[in-house]
Parts: structure tokens; sequence; C-alpha cells
């Protein structure tokens, strides 16, 4: 099969899978594809390919090095851990085979028969054509029932019959924040708006803090104003801050005006500064303590599951007011440092006395020197007078140095993790598909 010429899936069902040197490891089982934005042609992601053993695995469309008419060759090492399919991912001879369609502009009925993919450019595959079966012509005894080529753009709603919104919901609960994103970023439009609809704002806010700034942007849009307002803040004081900053200034007043004085403030303050810098870098809720309270009482505020691994890193002590802007910061202890001491122990005894807090104005360069030379997970900043402001952690100092667009980079990766299902397949047409197959395919 030529790599540059569309290739129709029902040709490489049951092909050999070789190894670079040539042993056979399976044979194709499905073709896995990925939806994206409108207007972009379903993604291949890659084979679901069976093992003698009858376990299904996944080979990445990267490992293909060449489709031949009788096999599949492969290419570097293969993991051979089962498959698995993840919700926003699509097999096509389980999911597309034998689904009935509509043809844009078209009348009649129609049923997926085959489905072919084109390579965009090195070992980068798409879906290009759909054959289908025009249900609405009558089938002669004894003869193929007829079947038309339409582009993959003019077919309506291909393979949209997503699970429903309510099991969804219910995968996303247990799925890490950055899955989330992913899941929010690959549905379409509509649907995507039913799930931000339904999901629970701590869910959503934690989702939204990994989306790229433009889909960031885009969802906050869809809801009304008192829901926004509440989604941002459930999410970081910095994040919801970088985020405010991207809307349209009367959107960002009417947002702000709806949140409690107290969370207003703080986000504005924040917006003040620089992105940059260790100010523009900080969160706001670092973990506080007085001089006062013991390694029992540090400890319990860092077992709090909302706190993020970074920010329960390092505990900070300050003289009242213990809101920031705190009293005078007197210094920090670390996590560990509170670990192999008695609980009874008064934090104040225990603060690192070589860790210079950072001011507002330092650069990234200088955060990211103090950070490495420190080897630090968070570290406090400070105003002027010594009052503690915030903390910044390490996640925040990798995010500002990495390029701008590295979250919409990595919503277009893949993640071979996905889940198998059997379809019943019509006799009729699967007899045909195997005619169609043997006859290579042709109109």
């Amino acid at each position: 099969m030529s790599m540059t010429t569309s290739v129709f899936i029902s040709r490489l069902r049951g092909l050999p899978v070789v190894d670079p040197d040539g042993d056979q490891l399976g044979k194709v089982r499905d073709v896995v594809i990925q939806f994206g934005r409108v207007g972009t042609p379903p993604r291949v992601r890659g084979l679901v390919v069976e093992l003698f053993a009858r376990q299904q695995i996944f080979i990445s469309i990267a490992r293909i090095s060449a489709f031949d008419p009788a096999q599949v060759a492969t290419s570097g090492v293969i993991n051979t851990r089962r498959f698995q399919r993840r919700n926003s991912e699509t097999l096509v001879v389980d999911d597309l085979f034998d689904s009935d369609v509509r043809w844009r502009g078209k009348d009649g009925r129609y049923r997926i028969f085959d489905v072919a993919m084109k390579m965009l450019r090195n070992r980068e595959w798409a879906l290009s054509e759909i054959a289908l079966v025009d249900l609405s012509r009558p089938r002669r005894l004894g003869r193929r029932q007829h079947v038309v080529i339409a582009d993959w753009s003019e077919i309506v709603d291909l393979g949209r019959g997503e699970q429903a919104t309510d099991q969804l919901l219910a995968e996303l609960q247990d799925m890490h924040a950055a899955d989330v994103a992913r899941t929010l970023h690959d549905l379409d439009p509509q649907r995507r708006a039913d799930v931000v609809a339904s999901l629970d704002d701590e869910r959503l806010a934690s989702a939204l803090e990994e989306l790229p700034e433009d889909e960031q942007v885009q969802l906050i849009s869809l809801l009304d104003a008192e829901r926004a307002s509440d989604i941002l803040v459930e999410m970081d004081p910095d994040d919801a801050a970088d985020l405010i900053k991207e809307l349209a200034p009367d959107i960002a007043e009417q947002l702000l005006a709806r949140m409690e004085d107290q969370d207003a403030e703080g986000i504005r303050q924040l917006m003040t500064y620089a992105d940059e810098t260790a100010g523009g870098m900080m969160t706001t809720e670092p973990v506080i303590l007085s001089p006062d309270d013991t390694v029992a009482d540090a400890l319990a505020r860092v077992r709090n599951e909302e706190l993020t691994p970074a920010l329960a890193g390092m505990v900070y002590i300050c003289r009242p007011p213990m809101e920031v802007p705190t009293g005078r910061f007197i210094g920090g202890v670390h996590i560990q440092r509170l670990l192999r001491e008695p609980p009874s122990t008064l934090v104040s005894e225990l603060i690192a006395t070589d860790l210079e807090p950072l001011e507002t104005e330092y650069p990234l360069a200088r955060v990211s020197r103090y950070f490495a030379t420190y080897n630090l997970v968070n570290a406090p900043v400070v105003d002027e007078h010594k009052r503690l402001l915030g903390a910044v952690t390490v996640d925040d100092v990798i995010d500002h140095m990495l390029p701008e667009d590295w979250r919409g980079r990595g919503m277009d990766g893949f993640d071979p993790e996905t889940d198998d299902r059997q379809a019943e397949v019509s006799e009729d047409l699967a007899n045909d598909r195997d005619e169609w197959q043997r006859s290579g395919g042709e109109r």
C-alpha cells in the first residue's frame, strides 16, 4: 500500500503485524482515531493489534514504518500492555463501521461501509474518505450493495455517538485535572458546553488551570457571570489573575465585582505584577503559622488534601495578622524537618536560617536560579516591609520557563491508554466488505 494515497481500513484488518526483525507480533484488529477541533479531520492515533494470546495491545501510528499489502511493519520498542480506550477516542471498526449517518446536502439513507485514512506528513495520519452504502437504492439479488465515496467532512455528526453526559461526568470525577482538561479540549463545542455546565465548580476550576489561555477564555465565556466568578474563586489566585487579564476589561470588572471583597482584592493585587516576576508567579495561599504553633499544628495544616504537594512542602512563620499581607515574616520550615521533630516542638525553633525570601520584582531568571540553588519546591515572597505576600511554587516557575503554547501542544499529544468494545456487524455488509477488500477497494 502506498504511503501517499488513501488506505481503506477494511484492507488492514487481519493483516500480520511484524517487528523490525520480521517476526510476527499479531494481527490488526482496529484503528484508533481521535476527533479534534471542528473542521479538522480526525487524527489516527494508532492500531489495536491482537496478539496470539488474544490479548489486544496498542501500537502508536508513530511506530508504524510501513503499510504493505501483505503486512504492517513496526519500528522501535512495542509496549505490550493491554489496550484500553479513553472516552475521547474512537475505534473505526467497532464504532464507525455499519453506523447510519447523513450526507450533508443529499437526501437518502446512508450507512458507513468503510473508512479511509491518508498520511498528512511523516507518520501522521488522518481520516480522509468514507465509503457509504446508499440504503435508498434497492439491492439486486447476487450483487454487492451500491457503494459511494464521500469526503470525511461531508458526513454529518461523524462518530458523535459518544457516551451519555452523565457517564462521562462520572469518569471525569476520577481523572487528574490535566486529563479532564485534555478531555474538554477534545470534545466538540456542543458536548463541551454540556459537560462544562454540569461539572462541579472545583473540578472545572482545576481543569481550567491546565488548559491553554485561549481555551480558558472560551470556557469561562460559556458561563453566566455568577458561576464564572465562583469558578475563578476556586482557582489558584495566580491562575485566576492570569485568566482575568485575558478577558475584556468590562467583563473582568463584572466578575471581580461579584466576588467577596477579600478574594477580589487578592486577585487585583496579583494583576498589578508583571507576569514573569516573583509577584506575577506567586500564589497568595501558602501555609502560614504563628510563632506559637507547634509541629503538630503544622502537620495538621499540610495534611489538607486541597494543598498541592508543592505548597505543602514548606510552612511559613509570621507575626499577626496571619492573612497576606501578614505581619513581619520570620522564616520557613521544610516539611521534612517537621517530620523529624517531636509534635510538641514550636515551629519557631525550626526555622531555616539560610532561606532568604524573594521580592516581588525579581525576574524569572533570578527566581529559577534561586530554586535551583536552594533545591526548593516553594519559596516565600515579601514586600519592602518584610511582610509575607505569598509563595512561588516550582510548578509555576517551570510553567513560565516553557514556551507560551506548551499546554496547547500537549493537548494534541497522545496517551495510548484506551477501552475496547465489540460491535455487532451486519452479516450482509460484512460479506460485502470482504469482497471489497479482495477487490482492492475499487468503487
